[in-house]
């Protein structure tokens, strides 16, 4: 079977969906673009998978959507629905429950059927996944002197759908809205506002800035407050905290997929504004610190579980 995956300090290769690569990929979600709503719409571009940014930590479809992002890229991009259902299973998730969220995830475009039966990663999902790599993997927090990220846009009234939708996921990858059509983000996400405008076909409206020296009328603290909701992004780092404290981790393989799909939102609506703009008790740096060590306990026996579990129902499968 695939090697044990590499740790996530390690960078991760450019990828197919039949080549192994490392376990602790995106656990990132996806629709296919245009929309939260609009599965299979056409925007003039290749067809690509985005984000879920309505994913609901815990549902059923989220968690297979998690475990999918894990694992099915080491796993050499397929599974056997055999498999994937004794897996659900092993999260807490009825073999009914779980047929439905696959379904789901197909008409989502993440999955597609293969050839042979089984459960395949949509290779249009690649640019998503990696994304997620370094967003859930590795915690980014600005420094003092770093530079940020402006973005102006004008999207025509008579598209207004990608206006509503480019609001939507600036805001998803942490972008603060300083005014109408105006956004602010860490310098360091250049490549990926210039990955998803191109993605979403919202390009040819929005001009990129980047400055050092933001100058609001008001103390930039006071200002990072009106740009970003701060009290929200708390209680989005409380209830991940409260979260880890109910997992069992002596069943390592859910524990671990729990784990993933209760934080990997965070990373993208979390900006990682640094320490002079935010409240002395801000919970983001022990929130990043008990999920990467948790993360680094758990990924090998769940890696572990995962591989018997297929190897089993491979061997189960197979002609006498």
């Amino acid at each position: 079977m695939t090697d044990l995956p590499a740790r996530a300090s390690e960078s991760p290769p450019l990828l197919t969906v039949t080549a192994p690569a490392h376990s602790r990929k995106s656990a990132g979600a996806a629709v296919t673009s245009r929309g939260e709503d609009e599965e299979h719409a056409e925007t003039g571009h290749a067809e690509v998978v985005l984000d879920d940014i309505d994913a609901r930590p815990g549902s059923a479809t989220s968690l297979l959507r998690t475990f999918i992002g894990l694992y099915l890229r080491p796993l050499g991009g397929e599974i056997a629905p055999s498999a994937l259902v004794q897996l659900a299973g092993d999260l807490g998730i009825p073999a009914p429950q779980a047929r439905t969220a696959i379904t789901r995830l197909k008409q989502r475009g993440l999955l597609l059927s293969s050839d042979s039966g089984g459960h395949a990663l949509n290779p249009a999902a690649t640019g998503m996944l990696e994304r997620g790599d370094d967003r859930i993997f590795t915690v980014r927090t600005m420094q003092p002197g770093d530079e940020w990220m402006l973005v102006s846009a004008t999207v025509p009234e008579t598209r207004r759908d990608l206006r509503h939708q480019l609001r939507r996921r600036l805001q998803f990858i942490g972008a603060g809205a300083v005014s109408a059509g105006l956004w602010i983000l860490p310098g360091h996400l250049d490549a990926e506002v210039e990955a998803l405008l191109e993605e979403i076909g919202a390009r040819e409206f929005a001009t990129l800035f980047r400055t050092a020296d933001p100058r609001p009328a008001q103390p930039l603290a006071d200002a990072a407050r009106s740009w970003w909701d701060l009290e929200a992004l708390r209680a989005e780092h409380e209830r991940f905290l409260a979260s880890v404290d109910a997992l069992d981790t002596a069943a390592p393989f859910a524990a671990h997929v729990h784990l993933i799909d209760s934080w990997r939102v965070l990373p993208y609506t979390d900006p990682g504004l640094p320490a002079s703009l935010l409240p002395t008790d801000w919970p983001g740096a022990r929130s990043a610190e008990v999920f990467t060590a948790l993360s680094d306990r758990l990924t090998t026996p769940a890696w572990q579980h995962v591989l018997a579990v297929v190897s089993s129902t491979t061997a189960a499968a197979s002609p006498r």
